[in-house]
């Protein structure tokens, strides 16, 4: 078959040798840069067979059900919360996803975010840039090696930042729907009783299940001298009693990559100098993303030769 003569939507931006492969490959329709979306779906959508994706923008059941002829769904990413998977299944579309290649960046960053977060960085890049340094007294920060570290989600991601943690003398907790034997970290089935037992809190779950998992009772737990840092979903977290305990001091700060409605941002979260955040680039260097593209191609390719893709869900 003649892979040219078939249509893809892209719902984001790849790499530019990956967009060319694409483009190589198939007749590429972009919906990201189209000003009207539902006139280009009104278009091509009956010609479409593959949408190529990120996790966090998935595709909505009402975008899929303008695409009769779809085919496959090829994320980026290793989320499929935003994807309904049996509505997908249902009408015989293959879902795949990039696993492995961005474990290492996702936990960097969950690092990096410690770090910013309880050494100040940010506030204290801003008083230099501002030059106020020698006139502002920023105060003192909070030391990272040596603290107790609670991680939800002892997955691929929570591991590599339980490893990267150990380097920095942490003792590490985990919470998980089972606890992991071997593992060497403590298990604490009770995620309010994990809060309460650390200094930082790290989310590095999976969405998939889509309830909250950080709650008013979480953060309570955590209390005024814990950090919380999200590098998995923002809707994991009760975003507006996050930003009320920020704001009233009932924890200390907080390291975001991830919100509940992006590209929004809560206006007091983006004020509040005990925050930092992240435009959700938890995976968002050149090396991976070439990678993840890659996985990309691979999964189009075996779903049109009529193969099972390598990365099928």
């Amino acid at each position: 078959m003649n892979q040219n003569t078939i249509d893809l939507l892209l719902t984001q931006p790849v790499p530019e040798s990956i967009d060319a492969e694409l483009v190589a490959a198939y007749q590429v329709h972009r919906l990201y840069q189209h000003d009207h979306p539902q006139q280009l779906l009104a278009e091509v959508g009956p010609r479409i067979r593959g949408v190529v994706t990120g996790g966090a923008k998935g595709l909505s059941n009402a975008l899929m059900d303008q695409l009769p002829a779809l085919e496959i769904i090829a994320i980026s990413g290793i989320g499929t919360d935003a994807v309904d998977l049996r509505h997908a299944a249902s009408r015989g579309i293959q879902v795949t996803t990039t696993p492995g290649v961005l474990t290492a960046d996702v936990a960097d960053l969950a690092m990096g975010l410690i770090i910013s977060t309880l050494r100040r960085l940010g506030e204290g890049e801003r008083l230099v840039r501002d030059g106020l340094w020698g006139t502002v007294n920023l105060g003192l920060a909070r030391k990272v090696s040596g603290i107790e570290l609670g991680i939800v989600g002892l997955g691929a991601v929570g591991k590599a930042i339980a490893k990267r943690a150990a380097a920095f003398d942490m003792r590490i907790a985990y919470n998980g729907r089972h606890e992991q034997p071997g593992s060497g970290y403590r298990y604490e089935a009770d995620l309010v009783a994990l809060a309460r037992s650390v200094d930082v809190l790290v989310l590095a779950a999976s969405a998939d299940g889509g309830q909250v998992l950080v709650t008013r009772e979480v953060l309570e737990a955590l209390g005024p001298d814990g950090y919380l840092v999200n590098v998995a979903r923002g809707k994991l977290v009760d975003e507006d009693a996050l930003v009320e305990a920020l704001r009233e001091g009932r924890i200390a700060g907080a390291g975001l990559d991830v919100f509940v409605d992006e590209p929004y941002v809560p206006p007091a979260l983006r004020d509040l100098n005990q925050v930092s955040l992240q435009p959700h680039r938890g995976s968002a260097t050149l090396q991976t993303r070439l990678e993840m593209g890659a996985m990309v191609l691979h999964n189009l390719k075996a779903c049109f030769a009529g193969e099972v893709p390598p990365n099928r869900v």
